[in-house]
């Protein structure tokens, strides 16, 4: 059965939506915490699930609930269900490795670093475009000091699927981070441009392009992330902002120019 994904929680773009009447499906932990701004707390994704998917959809939300509750290990134990059942789902490998990783940046563990990066790779040889695990691993290999590693493999991603959006802004996302935010934007246009109903690709666009101070710009690609995605009410309140600060400024602008008018006129004869 073809499915569609809802994923929430990593960012204000995606946010959570209903699939089939179903209200549960893939459950997926992305807690990874560290120095990476762009590594969110939790995704749940909802899709049309029947018989042993949806069994291990609930040791999924299980595992995800224990996990944002801080009990890693029996999330932990929760996922290694999920993969006992089926040992070809990407979600539960995904899921392992993050908890993993988040046991492995609290006790500096090697040997956990390790087991991480292996499940993370599991989980891309069963679903090669999971965006959530190519984020996790790419903070995995800068965690282990591979910085250029995680550039290969998201570059690798990116030149594999030429017509999809997501590794550019993922890949866009790291270059930020690491202070290239010039290289990050033609990633992030490239983005838009491989596909233009990316309401992902739109909202980091903005994001993007408000921080460096292109209020126009920005406003337009938050309003184009938006229409694409209504769902998004922190879209909406930064659209909101920014057209407040975008008149005030042009208020400014005119005061000023009018004070300036009103000085070069003739001195007053009252006084």
């Amino acid at each position: 059965m073809a499915t569609t994904n809802h994923c929430f929680g990593h960012s204000p773009s995606e946010t959570q939506t209903q699939s089939g009447g179903i209200h549960s499906g893939r459950n997926l932990v992305v807690g990874l915490g560290g120095s990476y701004r762009w590594v969110g707390l939790l995704c749940l994704c909802l899709t049309p699930l029947t018989g042993c998917q949806w069994a291990n959809s609930g040791k999924n939300a299980q595992g995800a609930q224990l996990y944002q509750q801080g009990q890693y290990t029996a999330a932990l134990q929760k996922f290694q269900e999920v993969i006992a059942a089926d040992p070809s789902n990407p979600d539960g490998y995904y899921n392992l490795a993050a908890t993993t990783h988040r046991l492995a940046k609290q006790r500096q563990d090697a040997q956990l670093f390790a087991q991480s990066e292996a499940l993370y790779n599991q989980c891309l040889d069963h679903s090669p475009n999971h965006v959530e695990c190519h984020r996790g691993l790419a903070v995995l290999l800068a965690d282990t000091n591979r910085p250029d590693r995680a550039f290969a493999l998201m570059k690798t991603w990116a030149s594999q699927n030429p017509a999809l959006a997501e590794p550019r802004i993922e890949l866009a996302r790291l270059y930020e981070e690491y202070g290239e935010p010039q290289t990050a934007l033609k990633y992030l246009e490239d983005a838009v441009l491989t596909d233009a109903n990316n309401s992902r690709a739109w909202l980091a666009l903005a994001r993007l392009r408000e921080s460096s101070g292109e209020l126009t710009q920005a406003l337009q690609n938050y309003q184009r992330a938006l229409a694409l995605n209504g769902a998004q009410p922190m879209v909406a309140e930064r659209i909101a902002a920014i057209s407040r600060q975008l008149n005030s400024n042009l208020d400014a602008a005119r005061y000023g120019n009018g004070t300036q008018i009103a000085t070069q006129g003739p001195l007053s004869t009252r006084y």
